[in-house]
């Protein structure tokens, strides 16, 4: 008894000592991947507290209004496009890339982009960088012609070349693998796939490739990007453990970028 009231001492001591860190993230694979670390982290001090979201907005938001502390789900140039269109009192910032999520072009309908008929209906994702993103992938995959195929932002007005006449239309991110059965084809972004049960690797009929510039990041704000907690999560995302977790677990679907 003596024993066990000791243990339990110093584990009430360890847990009073610990930090808490709060990151918002999407499912899959952002939220598996911070679960994954968290033993490790709780073994530093650091009590890291995920708290998931379906959507793109909420997570920059509330880590600008410093209800979170970090957030784990966007690549750069959706970072940017936020900084930028939101102009926050808090602007928020890249601590660490962690993984490449190759975007993918899917459908329930047909088989091969070359098989897509005329007129087909399209659906993309509604956020300026990801519908970019989108659009430059069917414009490498000879779907479409863009007017300038370096342009992430691009949307459908920028289409040059249209052969089968495809009818471009944009949703929220989040909704496209519910309308997946309703159209020919859907862009869609990789984590939204993988809660979809889609496989990218096997089920995607364009994929961009592992050389993909959308490395997906860990965001804080100015002011705590350089914490001794924040910099204790971005070292145990960096760690050879999660390459491994991601490798393994993701099978190519989703890639490290460290």
């Amino acid at each position: 008894m003596k024993k066990l009231l000791v243990a339990f001492a110093a584990l009430t001591a360890l847990s009073a000592q610990a930090d808490t860190l709060k990151v918002a993230a999407t499912p899959v694979p952002h939220a598996e991947i911070l679960e994954f670390i968290k033993p490790q982290l709780a073994k530093e001090g650091v009590d890291l507290q995920v708290k998931v979201f379906t959507d793109y907005v909420q997570p920059n938001i509330q880590v600008a209004e410093g209800r979170l502390d970090a957030n784990f789900f966007q690549h750069q140039p959706y970072l940017d496009e936020f900084n930028k269109a939101r102009q926050t009192k808090v602007k928020l910032v890249t601590v660490a890339g962690v993984h490449i999520e190759p975007f993918g072009a899917y459908s329930s309908k047909v088989k091969t982009l070359a098989e897509l008929p005329e007129g087909a209906q399209v659906v993309i994702p509604n956020d300026a960088t990801n519908g970019g993103r989108a659009l430059l992938l069917l414009d490498k995959a000879g779907v479409i012609k863009l007017k300038d195929n370096t342009s992430i932002t691009a949307t459908p007005k920028d289409i040059a070349e249209n052969p089968k006449g495809i009818k471009v239309r944009e949703l929220e991110a989040a909704t496209l693998p519910r309308v997946l059965n309703q159209v020919d084809l859907a862009l869609i972004n990789t984590n939204y796939a993988l809660e979809a049960k889609l496989n990218p690797t096997k089920d995607a009929l364009a994929i961009e490739g592992s050389d993909s510039p959308y490395v997906n990041i860990l965001v804080a704000r100015e002011d705590n990007k350089s914490s001794a907690d924040m910099q204790k999560l971005a070292a145990a995302l960096h760690s050879p453990e999660v390459k491994k977790f991601i490798e393994e677990k993701y099978k190519g679907a989703v890639v490290p970028a460290f």
